[in-house]
């Protein structure tokens, strides 16, 4: 596709007006050079250009104005048609994916697809090979690559700055969805929280320590069928002892809450979203106990900002690409197969 001049707004059409869409809807709105043009959902649709607030797992969403010129679709196939769309933002359910990324890939369109690309890699490598193919760019929403704290993180692996990783531990656990339970907890279809909630972590693990060389897990399904809490321990090509725990299993009243702990050679670095503004820890020799805080938007607004940057550049993403995606895809599935058999499974 060609380049898009920086001084020439994305038209972005989000598809989904479920929690996740709202969110990114949102996110939009504070992106300079992103219109949102179109919205889509075969049920919800806005009245007057007005979108009602839906809950979440990271924070609510208020009801949201977009403004009387909002063009509002219940059938993918005419937004696709719609040739002043640049950009579809893919927010709906997981078996959806593979179906309305590939025929908007096709359509000429830039995609952003939510997590998890698939159900299974086989499904996640069709998304792969028609964005290969495409005149347009695909970017696979994996946010925390772009979240405060996190992309911290990375930069502080990269240089080295405390030396080496010795270990590092991940933590994402919740109470069972409370929206759109039909789609989450049917576990055949949504992956449990396997695939929904820690691949985050599976792929934040690739994200700094490159793919796995294995990885041995321990799970429960309790809710959707799937794995609802997994305990995985990856073999990473740093020789650093790398686990992370994901659960949909946390009573009612636990709410979200997501963390890390890196032990590097020089300083313990503690994350604990639990802390609010003071998530991130950093524990030193020979000096005081110190917090780092973040600035820029959440993680997001990071990756649409990335996405829109790069299409009017005329390159694609390059913090998270399709092939990213596929490999946690992989590897949560390594993760599943690990649980059934009890045995460490390679990649």
């Amino acid at each position: 596709m060609k380049s898009t001049s920086s001084k020439q707004r994305v038209n972005v059409a989000v598809v989904g007006l479920g929690f996740m869409g709202v969110t990114h809807l949102r996110a939009y709105q504070s992106i300079r050079g992103a219109r949102i043009l179109a919205v889509c959902d075969s049920v919800r649709q806005p009245v007057n250009g007005i979108i009602p607030g839906v809950g979440g797992n990271i924070h609510g969403a208020d009801a949201l104005d977009l403004g009387k010129n909002l063009r509002a679709y219940t059938r993918i196939e005419d937004l696709l048609g719609d040739p002043e769309v640049d950009l579809v933002d893919l927010c709906v359910p997981t078996p959806l994916h593979v179906p309305l990324a590939v025929a908007a890939l096709k359509a000429g369109k830039h995609v952003v697809c939510e997590k998890p690309l698939a159900r299974d890699a086989a499904s996640a490598r069709k998304i792969v090979r028609a964005a290969e193919k495409a005149k347009g760019f695909l970017m696979p929403a994996m946010c925390m690559r772009f979240w405060p704290g996190w992309s911290w993180l990375r930069e502080a692996v990269n240089d080295g700055r405390y030396g080496k990783v010795l270990a590092a531990r991940f933590r994402r656990v919740s109470e069972s969805p409370a929206w759109s339970k039909g789609s989450y907890l049917d576990g055949g279809k949504s992956g449990g929280a396997l695939l929904d909630l820690h691949i985050h972590d599976s792929d934040f693990v690739q994200f700094l320590f490159g793919m796995p060389k294995s990885v041995f897990a321990s799970g429960i399904t309790r809710l959707s069928g799937a794995i609802d809490h997994v305990v995985a321990h990856y073999d990473v090509a740093c020789g650093a002892v790398v686990s992370a725990e994901g659960s949909w299993l946390m009573s009612k009243g636990h709410g979200f809450s997501m963390g890390y702990t890196i032990n590097f050679e020089t300083a313990t670095v503690d994350f604990d979203s639990a802390r609010g503004a003071d998530a991130l820890r950093i524990f030193e020799e020979k000096r005081k106990p110190r917090v780092v805080r973040s600035k820029g938007p959440d993680g997001y607004g990071g990756e649409l900002r990335h996405m829109i940057e790069s299409i009017q550049a005329g390159n694609p993403p390059t913090i998270v690409t399709p092939e990213d995606a596929l490999n946690a895809v992989r590897i949560c599935e390594a993760e599943e197969k690990s649980i059934r058999t009890g045995k460490p499974v390679k990649l």
